[in-house]
């Protein structure tokens, strides 16, 4: 019987990763997290946090249900690592509203009932709300385009274009 040279493989159990700090600013608020280096900053919201708005669809970064604006700009955030935005300031549709008065996008979205089941609501407002920060969206189809990483498996986008342009002040 012939022996191979194949290394003995250890037994021992691979330890562990130490817990790493991370600083956030969420929704205004300072927050400190001790977060295993492979949480993703949609489970850090969620699961840490208790800011369950933010919603998980597909995991993936293709169905945009769990956009955020980090420091202003819209993300997925079940693609980047919470370690990733350490320090970062950090909204979630909690965040938006201020007081008890709502965001002006958080209104638009019921006066034009640009949501049926409600589950994309959150990722398709946060995502607008950075749309309209970034100022590049002139009209209907810059918005359909610019928008096109959030789904909506309602079938709501004509309101939901609607409603966008009434936050814009273009309706």
């Amino acid at each position: 019987m012939a022996q191979t040279n194949s290394p003995q493989r250890s037994k021992a159990p691979i330890a562990a990763p130490d817990k790493i700090p991370v600083a956030l600013t969420v929704n205004g608020v300072e927050r400190q997290l001790e977060l295993a280096p492979w949480t993703t900053l949609l489970d850090a919201l969620r699961d840490h946090l208790d800011l369950t708005g933010t919603k998980k669809g597909c995991d993936h970064g293709q169905c945009g249900a769990c956009t955020v604006l980090v420091d202003g700009r819209r993300i997925n955030s079940c693609l980047t690592l919470a370690v990733m935005q350490d320090r970062a300031a950090v909204t979630t549709i909690e965040g938006l509203a201020t007081d008890d008065v709502l965001h002006a996008l958080q209104q638009a979205f019921i006066d034009h009932d640009a949501f049926q089941c409600g589950y994309c609501t959150p990722g398709q407002i946060c995502s607008a709300a950075g749309l309209i920060a970034e100022g590049r969206a002139k009209t209907a189809d810059d918005i359909r385009e610019l928008m096109s990483g959030n789904i909506c498996r309602c079938g709501a986008y004509p309101n939901i274009v609607a409603a966008i342009q009434q936050a814009m002040g273009q309706s």
